[in-house]
């Protein structure tokens, strides 16, 4: 097995030779030699994925097609002194038995990784959704009210408009105060 990190280490330590052991005072320490494992109990689900991956790729169905052929021919077609397993086959119908019995629960394990993987996936997608959806439903309400708002806005033609106009009536009525006489009183 290439790149397989060994998780499940065994350590022997003696019960009084621990210096940094943390230990009840109110309980003896235990005598003799004691088996501490790390064990990682997702080792055996990463393992039956990566069996199930290469019992699943067609190198593998080509090399156990290869196989197969070759036990069939050999035990066909070479000395009867020197064939292992004659015409009914009996040790390679075992063998194969075997390694279906294996095969199919290393199969099974991995497919219920990956529902379980898949589980959390489509929740992690469902409250993404959600969380998606209340932005835009928060976004839509706001160009609403921004919306609102510029109805209510004096736009700059609006104003403009009223700015003229108060130039004409202030301009007229600057007219008006010079065409009339000034009263010399």
């Amino acid at each position: 097995m290439i790149g397989v990190k060994r998780k499940f280490t065994a350590v022997i330590t003696l019960a009084n030779s621990a210096p940094r052991r943390q230990s009840r005072l109110d309980q003896p320490l235990e005598r003799g030699l004691h088996l501490r494992d790390s064990y990682d109990p997702e080792l055996f689900g990463r393992l039956s994925e990566r069996v199930a991956r290469r019992i699943g790729s067609w190198a593998f169905i080509a090399w156990m097609t290869a196989v197969v052929v070759g036990w069939v021919t050999w035990n066909s077609l070479a000395p009867v002194e020197l064939r292992i397993d004659p015409f009914p086959f009996i040790f390679l119908t075992l063998l194969l038995s075997l390694q279906a019995s294996y095969a199919a629960p290393l199969i099974l394990l991995a497919q219920y990784r990956q529902a379980d993987r898949d589980r959390v996936q489509y929740q992690e997608d469902r409250a993404r959704t959600e969380r998606l959806l209340a932005d835009t439903d928060y976004l839509a309400r706001e160009i609403a009210a921004l919306r609102l708002a510029i109805g209510e806005v004096a736009t700059r033609d609006y104003v403009h408009g009223e700015i003229r106009d108060l130039l004409a009536d202030l301009t007229q009525k600057l007219d008006e105060a010079n065409a009339q006489p000034e009263d010399p009183r």
